[in-house]
């Protein structure tokens, strides 16, 4: 029974295969009656999204040669990243995984992501030395809402090939994605799936028997990311080793019962990926499952790219601004920012080179090539409106920038920053010398006076060349901003004001700004709040 019932599935499972087949046949006779310049569109659309994600930089490794050539026509194709909810938001290491799914859609195929909500309580080990704190079941499903939200705004901005290039310039498109504009076809679709809802109804007993079975526990060890963890001093949970089963399982459901055919991933995933494909080659008894893993962001050093010391680089403007994601990419040194422009834009090659030949000609303005690439990723991840927000502020607060200030601006990213009080009265006709100490600007009021006639102090992006400077009330922006800089390069410091309500009390200023601030000005009902951040370049004071 238990064979007659295998040799029914399968049937049911290969019927999608052979009216596939049988479409590519019919496509191919259609062809040949074709006019000239349709064949030669064809010829065309069988360079496939592999060569162009390779080309881009974007392929570590792929489990079969044959994927390239399934890969060459439009809807062959359903490729799938899995997403686990470890937080609120992504972080630009995931990034790649939705630039790759959107790469598969430009180039006609249609793509899943998967969020995490069964494996998330697990968590993945790959490419850690301890495991995972648990998260509670609240925790879980409250991020992967969150994850689910903002994969469908980002993927959702993925440029029609038709959108290559967001500078204006008529360049060519990548051939195949020409071939796909010419054709009529449109880009592949996207869904957002949830593993969660399918493992809700497994229960252990039916794990070990349909999978469990069939997995092999050599196999499993010899995975590069079980042995790191073996050798460790902690080693590694019963939990986290099944890890792989479930993940495998998860691309096993998918191709079973959806037609995924793909599963993406970074490098540190190829274990997990191919754990997937064994799976359906001895459960279901065929071939045709493909994975195809790309390399993980890291800078020229070999460090991560989307770590720095205040955590990592998230994807959500609820966690972190437009503005300071802009901004991190427009820091991208030189001799990364050309890689980062391939693989993290949808930029065609051909622009890419004339920017990158445009850096080794006299009189290119530095950074203009890192403008561009930040100007490109966050209008991928923010869109329009975060873009535009993050130019504004970036101009706004750029010493010597003649853009009018307002207070919005500048409150867009206060979050950012670190900041203080100091007494509404204090302030108003106090001398410019002494306020740029007393809010930690700078160290003595010689230093002040140095930069001063060094012409490098700016009030509100004006520059003070006058050490008798006072603040007046038509200097707080708005009634409630001042923006104090230091320097044009090196140090730039930026002081926020705003009135506090007379309701606030000492503990909640202790809160927002520390106890000694708040024991020496808490005692007034106005006070004007300053706010001070290193230039992007240099780091946080």
């Amino acid at each position: 029974m238990a064979s007659i019932a295998m040799a029914a599935s399968l049937r049911t499972f290969l019927r999608p295969h052979r009216c596939r087949l049988l479409l590519r046949q019919s496509r191919s006779l259609s062809a040949s009656a074709a006019p000239p310049g349709a064949a030669a569109a064809s010829t065309v659309i069988r360079r496939s999204v592999v060569e162009v994600l390779r080309e881009r930089g974007l392929v570590e490794a792929t489990t079969s040669e044959s994927l390239g050539s399934a890969s060459a026509s439009p809807r062959e194709l359903k490729a799938y990243c899995g997403f686990d909810p470890t937080a609120e938001s992504l972080h630009l290491g995931n990034l790649l995984g939705l630039v790759v799914l959107s790469w598969f859609r430009r180039c006609g195929h249609n793509a899943v992501a998967l969020v995490g909500g069964a494996t998330g309580r697990v968590g993945d080990p790959s490419g850690k030395s301890a495991e995972r704190p648990e998260l509670n079941l609240a925790a879980v499903e409250t991020n992967s809402n969150a994850i689910k939200s903002l994969i469908g705004q980002i993927l959702d901005r993925a440029p029609e090939p038709s959108q290559h290039s967001q500078s204006g310039k008529n360049l060519n498109l990548e051939q195949n994605e020409q071939a796909l504009v010419n054709s009529g076809e449109k880009m592949g679709s996207f869904q957002i799936l949830d593993n969660y809802d399918w493992w809700k109804d497994i229960t252990l007993l039916d794990f070990l028997k349909e999978v469990g079975r069939f997995a092999r526990v050599g196999t499993m060890i010899a995975k590069e990311s079980v042995k790191k963890r073996l050798m460790s001093e902690d080693g590694m949970s019963y939990t986290e080793f099944t890890y792989q089963l479930l993940q495998g399982y998860d691309f096993l459901y998918m191709f079973r019962n959806m037609g995924v055919n793909v599963q993406i991933g970074g490098s540190d995933q190829w274990g997990n990926i191919t754990a997937g494909t064994e799976l359906i080659r001895k459960i279901l008894q065929v071939e045709g499952a493909h994975g195809l893993t790309f390399p993980l962001l890291l800078k020229s050093d070999g460090t991560k790219f989307g770590k720095t010391e205040d955590g990592a680089i998230w994807l959500s403007p609820k966690m972190l601004s437009p503005y300071k994601f802009y901004q991190y990419f427009f820091s991208v040194p030189d001799i990364d920012v050309i890689r980062f422009m391939k693989i993290l834009t949808f930029m065609s090659l051909d622009e890419i080179q004339e920017l990158e030949e445009s850096m080794k000609k006299p009189g290119y303005v530095p950074n203009t090539i890192q403008r561009r690439l930040a100007e490109e990723v966050t209008r991928f991840v923010h869109g329009e409106e975060g873009l535009e927000e993050a130019l504004k502020a970036t101009e706004a607060l750029r010493p010597g920038a003649q853009t009018q200030l307002d207070s919005q601006t500048i409150e867009g990213i206060a979050d950012d920053v670190p900041s203080c009080f100091l007494p509404y009265g204090q302030v108003l006709k106090s001398p410019l010398v002494d306020l740029a100490v007393s809010t930690g600007l700078l160290a003595s009021k010689s230093a002040v006076r140095r930069l001063i006639k060094q012409g490098g102090l700016y009030l509100n992006n004006i520059r003070i060349d006058s050490e008798d400077k006072l603040v007046e009330e038509g200097d707080v922006v708005d009634g409630k901003v001042l923006l104090l800089s230091a320097g044009k390069k090196n140090k730039m410091v930026r002081i926020r004001a705003s009135h506090v309500p007379a309701s606030v009390d000492r503990a909640q200023m202790t809160t927002l700004v520390g106890p000694e601030i708040s024991a020496r000005f808490v005692t007034q009902n106005t006070t004007i709040r300053f706010w001070w951040v290193w230039d992007c370049c240099q780091g946080y004071k």
